[in-house]
């Protein structure tokens, strides 16, 4: 019988991992999409639809997959998630036209509520002081989506895009089974039988998860908005091919992703509020200036000539800008579910849920908009226009609700808690 700490590790190293394969299924189509725009003539707000197609599907089913989790536990619901994606996944790769990309892509998109089975499964192995780094350990998990940028577009150059579904699905089924092999259950962690789904639902009466979906809506969703739409960026503002600019918007995919685990450490450290105002703070200054598209402007001079200037961002200015932006949300994704391990730790599984999915639905909003934004204007920026006017919301919510306090309380606790360990030892 293995030991607990075992056990934990070992669940937290398999959760991680399943994560992280179901995050690089979930935005696929942010890299086959782009050939099957091209060979189906597709317009920028058709392809916003198809990459975000699955996010929406993703996004639905968080909460109820969440409730089940807290009833029947977190390994046979992520395992039998993991089952369902495979067949619709394989099947892609025969798909030929525009509807039949849309229809799969929904069955695909139950990868996406990993997440909500994942982060509750995980949350019930450890104790409310690691949980915070515990689940931005599992988290990272989002680098599922640097996994896709680095991994399909050669194999879309060496085989077509027709490879990247038949060898997803390979991929998927070996996790499956690795992942029941390495897991444990404890019915400890189960939610009593006689607990209703609408009792657990009352949590939806506070209007705090409202400000948190919020939150995770900007830090969560621009991430998957951005993974779905930046190769598609870098393609269209700087001319790169396929495989460059896959590997640019990793800048911005995979540092986001891993570095979820120093956020939950950065959020049991200081707080869930102090962590998630500096992450606002940074999110709009950086999104201020990616804003702002090439621009060109003739000056009239006194002496009746022209002075012709231009504007706009260097590539590399771009991606740095790109890149902190993508920490700070790494960093915005552990410390918006940090406050809800804080403050509901007996519903993790219902409010994780209720939460992803409004992150999640975040997800799939914001690439169709980019593409309507785009269609509309012709302006590649007002991707950034958009996540900049979000920001500003959630930075409004957060000034009109302080809860400096409640860090403050919650540090003090910590110092006050050490002092007696010091002065027992």
């Amino acid at each position: 019988m293995a030991t607990l700490r075992t056990q934990q590790l070992s669940v937290l190293t398999m959760n991680t991992l399943g994560f992280t394969a179901c995050f690089a299924v979930w935005v696929m189509f942010s890299i086959i999409g782009i050939p099957i725009k091209t060979g189906l003539a597709l317009n920028d707000t058709q392809f916003g639809l198809m990459a975000a197609t699955p996010i929406l599907t993703g996004s639905l089913l968080r909460l109820p997959l969440g409730l089940m989790t807290d009833r029947f536990g977190g390994r046979p619901v992520f395992f039998a998630l993991m089952l369902s994606v495979i067949v619709p996944l394989y099947l892609i790769a025969y798909a030929t036209q525009y509807w039949q990309f849309l229809v799969l892509g929904l069955f695909v998109g139950v990868a996406g509520a990993a997440f909500s089975v994942g982060i509750a499964y995980t949350a019930r192995w450890f104790d409310k002081k690691h949980q915070g780094f515990a689940m931005g350990i599992f988290g990272a998990g989002n680098a599922g989506a640097a996994v896709t940028k680095f991994v399909a577009p050669t194999l879309v150059v060496a085989w077509g895009w027709q490879s990247v579904p038949k060898v997803y699905a390979l991929a998927m089924s070996v996790m499956a089974v690795l992942f029941w092999m390495f897991t444990y259950t404890d019915p400890k962690h189960h939610v009593e039988s006689h607990v209703k789904v609408r009792d657990q639902l009352k949590v939806l009466k506070d209007p705090r998860i409202w400000k948190y979906c919020q939150y995770y809506s900007l830090v969560f969703g621009g991430y998957v908005g951005l993974s779905l739409w930046m190769t598609k960026y870098y393609i269209g503002e700087y001319g790169h091919s396929i495989q460059t600019a896959a590997l640019l918007a990793s800048i911005f995919v995979l540092p986001s992703g891993v570095i979820r685990a120093l956020g939950g450490w950065l959020s049991d450290r200081f707080g869930a509020h102090t962590v998630t105002w500096w992450v606002m703070w940074v999110s709009l200054a950086c999104l201020f200036f990616m804003s702002y598209p090439r621009t060109d402007l003739v000056v009239h001079t006194v002496g009746g000539g022209q002075l012709n200037m231009s504007i706009a961002l260097h590539e590399w200015v771009f991606t740095a800008l790109l890149f902190t932006v993508g920490i700070a949300w790494g960093f915005g994704k552990a410390s918006v579910f940090k406050y809800l391990s804080d403050e509901y730790q007996k519903d993790m599984g219902v409010v994780s849920g209720i939460v992803g999915l409004v992150g999640g639905l975040g997800g799939f909003l914001l690439p169709i908009m980019f593409g309507i934004a785009l269609d509309f204007t012709g302006v590649n920026s007002t991707a950034f226009m958009l996540l900049f006017g979000v920001t500003l919301v959630s930075l409004a919510w957060m000034h009109l609700t302080d809860e400096r306090a409640l860090d403050r309380g919650q540090t003090s606790r910590m110092k006050f808690g050490q002092f007696a360990t010091d002065t027992l030892e």
